[in-house]
């Protein structure tokens, strides 16, 4: 029984205006490739990146990489219909499944790894989660397999937080995660703060 990724790389990227976040150039190779090798680097036996939108692009940004893609027709539709789609395609031995936004810089494979080997083996309904040292629960989440059919079942744009909401007695954090649990690029503004900051302020 194994630990699988969905990677969210569906997205219409709205708010950049024009441009697509997830092919950004960051430190000499798109956002997107970034994120997919660092989920490749953890100790998750599966990574199954969802695409959508600007599907051509995300996918040849991805070719040749050990990892499966599933095509969301219906991206339009939000977060929870990525989700949905990504389970989906989950084989049936599967422990849990991490959701991995894909516009986070700073994740660290290790991060995912932590997470990973914080999911008992007999324990389905446990939700983990990181949250910063200030308290503040970030991203990623993994979810045991017993939150598989809730998963499967999403729609809308809220993604699996009502999920998490439902179920908060099995929820667990992860305490004392870096900043980089929060910080994904959303915007050109996010983008040009980003890298300006200096490098010691970036990672975790």
């Amino acid at each position: 029984m194994k630990v699988a990724i969905i990677l969210l790389a569906a997205g219409g990227s709205t708010r950049m205006r024009g441009g697509d976040k997830l092919l950004e150039i960051l430190d000499g190779e798109p956002l997107l490739a970034r994120s997919a090798r660092m989920a490749l680097e953890s100790g998750a036996g599966e990574v199954i990146a969802v695409t959508g939108a600007n599907r051509a692009a995300r996918e040849s940004v991805l070719a040749g990489l050990p990892l499966r893609i599933v095509a969301n027709e219906n991206w339009r539709e939000g977060m929870g219909r990525s989700i949905a789609t990504g389970v989906a395609a989950l084989p049936a031995d599967t422990r849990g499944v991490m959701v991995l936004p894909a516009d986070m810089p700073d994740l660290t494979s290790a991060l995912l790894d932590t997470l990973i080997a914080a999911l008992p083996p007999q324990a389905p309904r446990r939700i983990l989660r990181p949250r910063t040292m200030q308290g503040v629960p970030g991203n990623p989440v993994l979810f045991g397999a017993a939150h598989l059919p809730a998963l499967a079942a999403l729609t809308g744009d809220a993604g699996a937080r009502q999920v998490v909401a439902a179920n908060s007695e099995n929820l667990c954090f992860m305490e004392g995660a870096g900043e980089g649990v929060l910080t994904d690029l959303d915007t050109p503004e996010a983008w040009a703060a980003y890298r300006s900051r200096p490098v010691s302020d970036k990672g975790g």
